[in-house]
């Protein structure tokens, strides 16, 4: 086999591999302050404060409103997911090894992107009171959350459940029937995938912290920041001296709570 066949994998699965990670890889990337084309380890979010009117007397100076800046350092990882790939195992099996690898590479990459902004929105000190689960009790609760803390109701709010917190949302009329929400939002027409109600995008995550709780995120785009310096990528190299493919995907990217005050943890109990 021509040592340069890895050019033609690369052009190859560098598609399938990003394809993959959007698919079914990462679902909080894109839910929040995201930076593209990060230079070096790590970069920086701004946050400017909330300005006040004030009058002036006819023919004052304006006073200005000396808005608060303050910045949030983020630092980045380096993440690789690879496997090797040994050319005659290729010819024993009926299914796409470097196929099935490359993917794989995409969901782990996937994942860790979620741990990373997880980890980054549980940062904060705000909670928001269960009921029994995330029931309607917990629902009110959070609604009441983003609104004392003025959180923008721009449709960029965000809560994030387990599957048995989605269970739980099931069980509450209003989340579930068209008379309250439409025929477009129906639950049962989208499955697990986001719904948008009371102006908030629900959706469901397997991946959520479980200690004697669940953490279930309630969150705004803006309060958090996800930087990236590569994207993810796949680089396919032939190594002689093992008869096999190395299959490398790889990403550096972080993570940082930005404004605690938009982000709540709901903790609930499975």
């Amino acid at each position: 086999m021509s040592t340069s066949i890895d050019q033609a994998f690369v052009e190859q699965f560098e598609n399938e591999v990003f394809v993959a990670y959007q698919r079914q890889g990462s679902k909080f990337r894109g839910t929040v302050r995201t930076v593209d084309g990060v230079v070096g380890d790590r970069t920086t979010f701004f946050k400017v404060g909330k300005g006040t009117a004030t009058t002036k007397a006819r023919h004052g100076v304006i006073p200005p409103m000396n808005l608060g800046h303050t910045n949030v350092e983020c630092t980045l990882g380096d993440y690789y997911a690879a496997d090797w790939v040994d050319k005659l195992d290729m010819l024993k099996t009926n299914i796409d090894e470097m196929r099935l690898v490359a993917a794989s590479g995409a969901y782990a990459l996937g994942r860790k992107t979620d741990e990373l902004i997880i980890a980054a929105l549980e940062a904060t000190s705000s909670t928001i009171s269960p009921g029994t689960g995330y029931d309607k009790t917990a629902v009110l609760n959070t609604f009441s959350f983003f609104n004392e803390n003025d959180v923008p109701d721009d449709g960029n709010r965000y809560v994030c459940v387990s599957p048995k917190g989605w269970n739980q949302l099931m069980l509450i009329a209003e989340f579930i029937s068209a008379d309250y929400i439409g025929q477009d939002q129906l639950p049962w027409k989208t499955g697990t995938q986001a719904k948008r109600w009371m102006n908030i995008i629900w959706y469901m995550h397997t991946g959520l912290t479980l200690a004697t709780t669940r953490k279930c995120l309630a969150y705004h785009t803006w309060a958090a920041g996800h930087a990236i310096g590569a994207d993810v990528d796949t680089d396919v190299t032939w190594h002689g001296d093992r008869a096999a493919h190395f299959v490398n995907s790889m990403m550096s990217m972080g993570a940082k709570l930005i404004d605690a005050t938009g982000v709540a943890v709901c903790a609930i109990t499975e």
